[in-house]
């Protein structure tokens, strides 16, 4: 299983009447695969998360192509775009702005599942085992999320995606709001999600520590061009000197 963004540009219009265009992605070709992690790197502006918006079908690019599994993300109905839904999940920076602080945990979980229909009487048992794999107890269920610490929040964010047992995870800088002793927490927590469930990451992320880290190749953004993309081993920090790839 696979999820590639071809050819992608993304072009915004601005200013009075519309007439100021903005191009904030050019010409981008990515690529994530099933238990591969695709580090996502740039400066703050150079298109990360509107890219990874329209990987999850989020946003819609203004040319080029979001491909899944062979078959245009745009052509997808019914079964085939709710197929798509359940496989790609998305997990933002920020995890309480994701998280509704009207409603508890448990609510919040339960929804997820009733979008996509699945029967009422699978719900309790496919939450206990999301809470289990980010190391929470249901205890939280009944929380709301003023009540739980940053990591916390983080780990239910987390859990919420995984509730739909996806194939594809796309982090936009997932612990970029934490402090750096729950930062290791939450990367080694889905280094290890990755060893044993073999699902593919696109992680987004400015710092070239987490990027090595965390990566097994790296695509590199800048004024939403790519300059670099190919093995991790081979990435050398700030490649602005027009679009290299390294791929065989």
């Amino acid at each position: 299983m696979y999820l590639r963004a071809q050819n992608v540009s993304k072009v915004y219009q601005e200013g009075l009447f519309f007439r100021r265009k903005r191009c904030v992605l050019r010409d981008v070709t990515v690529e994530i695969e099933e238990g591969h992690t695709l580090g996502l790197f740039g400066p703050s502006g150079s298109g990360k998360t509107t890219l990874a918006r329209i990987l999850a079908g989020l946003d819609h690019p203004s040319s080029g192509v979001v491909i899944f599994n062979s078959k245009e993300l745009r052509g997808m109905r019914g079964h085939e775009f709710t197929e798509f839904r359940r496989s790609v999940q998305m997990v933002f920076q920020d995890p309480e702005s994701s998280l509704n602080p009207m409603k508890t945990i448990g609510r919040s979980l339960r929804e997820v599942l009733d979008l996509l229909r699945v029967p009422d009487g699978e719900h309790e048992g496919i939450i206990k085992e999301a809470l289990e794999v980010v190391g929470l107890s249901e205890e939280v269920l009944c929380r709301f999320p003023r009540q739980l610490s940053g990591g916390q929040n983080q780990r239910i964010a987390l859990a919420r995606a995984l509730l739909l047992n996806p194939r594809i995870l796309i982090l936009d800088e997932p612990t970029a709001s934490l402090d750096v002793s729950v930062q290791a927490q939450i990367l080694n927590l889905l280094k290890e999600i990755q060893r044993t469930r073999g699902i593919g990451y696109l992680y987004i992320s400015h710092h070239p520590a987490v990027m090595r880290f965390m990566s097994d190749s790296v695509c590199e953004l800048h004024d939403g061009m790519v300059t670099f993309r190919g093995p991790v081993e081979k990435w050398k920090t700030g490649s602005t000197a027009g679009a290299r790839s390294t791929d065989a």
